[in-house]
């Protein structure tokens, strides 16, 4: 009974939040300003179009043919972006409003000319700025992500290995909007950096193995001196995850659960090892981080490279010595101001940390996920060279 209750519970409190924040944009956008009919029934009915087809997508793509989701994916994730703009601006012009003595919520005085002249202007700059931020995080976040280059000496690292190339993908997101085309150009770019190790951090897809299976099929092209390893992320298994393992490895990757493995190069060596998502307990089986197995019976002679989807891992592991964590998932706020939340969840969001003598990267992320859009927060393929202490 519990789990026949969740679709209708779930499409009842989803419609609420989408219903609630249209009508709040119609009130604050349309009808306080007191636009003239025409303006006024056209925006209203933009309204209605793009809220509902935020509102049919997850809908769609779970219980209707694959071409109707794919024909709202693209209208319902720009408006997904356009309404957080929206909101955002709306909320921080009434606060900056109110703190300059003017009541941003005069309801009551709404009829008055003064008062709708006000509500227009306020009105015309939300939508403007909502435009521009818009259009600015979609050219950002369609465009190449950016090669970010990073040296790093890590204690223990061995001299034979000074200068050992990795090359880390996260947080791709291959699914409605990202599909074969956009992998195909990361295998070619990639390969061009003639990597020793390629390491995919988790977040690899959005949907099914049945629908997107063959989108991520030129990953199969992936190359590198060492080959190419994988850890799943929190939207792997979101995706139904154990498919997608089998499919990984039929691209030949090697999938790191909860193990390691030891990479060789002439007589000096290191240890690769990679856990499950941090939240793949919530999924059952035998799913869960388990950062003890991974790193359970390892030489102490030997450097620890970890592969975690998360960073929060990063304390314990830093407590059990590893040298290097690799790690995504916060896509470094994504869109402008969002990583201030994401802030509040971890203090790991982007770039470099240090713990003692261990340093974690947070890349942020290779492509995207929800709205096609970065502020101030580009994708990377990030290239990681490793150095010996002199």
């Amino acid at each position: 009974m519990r789990r026949r209750l969740r679709i209708p519970l779930f499409v009842v409190l989803y419609g609420s939040v989408i219903a609630l924040t249209h009508f709040y944009f119609v009130l604050r956008l349309v009808l306080l300003p007191a636009l003239p009919t025409p303006i006024a029934e056209a925006l209203i009915a933009s309204f209605a179009f793009f809220g509902l087809c935020l509102f049919l997508r997850p809908i769609a793509e779970r219980y209707w043919v694959e071409r109707v989701a794919v024909a709202l994916a693209w209208p319902a994730f720009v408006w997904m972006g356009v309404s957080f703009f929206l909101l955002v601006l709306l909320l921080g012009s009434d606060l900056a409003l109110s703190l300059l003595g003017r009541a941003a919520w005069a309801i009551g005085g709404a009829g008055s000319p003064a008062t709708a002249l006000s509500d227009r202007s306020q009105a015309l700059l939300v939508g403007a700025g909502a435009l521009t931020f818009s259009i600015w995080g979609l050219v950002l976040a369609l465009r190449s992500p950016a090669l970010r280059s990073v040296e790093l000496t890590l204690a223990g690292w061995p001299a034979a290995l000074d200068a050992f190339r990795i090359v880390q993908l996260s947080d791709i997101h291959i699914g409605p909007l990202l599909d074969r085309r956009f992998a195909a150009r990361r295998v070619a770019r990639d390969n061009a950096l003639r990597p020793d190790l390629i390491a995919i951090t988790g977040d690899l897809v959005d949907g099914s193995v049945e629908r997107l299976g063959c989108e991520v099929e030129p990953f199969r092209g992936l190359a590198s001196r060492h080959g190419t390893f994988f850890v799943t992320g929190n939207h792997d298994y979101f995706s139904r995850v154990d498919p997608w393992l089998e499919r990984a490895r039929e691209l030949g990757w090697r999938v790191l659960r909860n193990e390691r493995v030891t990479i060789v190069a002439g007589d000096a060596a290191f240890d690769l090892a990679g856990v499950d998502d941090r939240f793949a307990r919530f999924f059952g089986g035998d799913h869960g981080e388990d950062l003890a197995r991974a790193l359970d019976g390892r030489s102490s002679e030997r450097a620890v490279v970890l592969l975690a989807h998360n960073p929060a891992t990063f304390e314990a592991a830093a407590a059990r010595g590893i040298a290097l964590q690799l790690s995504g998932h916060t896509h470094g706020g994504q869109i402008w101001p969002f990583g201030y939340v994401v802030r509040l969840v971890t203090p790991y969001v982007a770039g470099l940390y240090r713990l003692g003598r261990s340093v974690l990267y947070v890349s942020r992320g290779t492509g995207f996920w929800g709205p096609p859009m970065r502020l101030f927060k580009p994708a990377e393929i990030t290239e990681i060279t490793l150095r010996a202490t002199p």
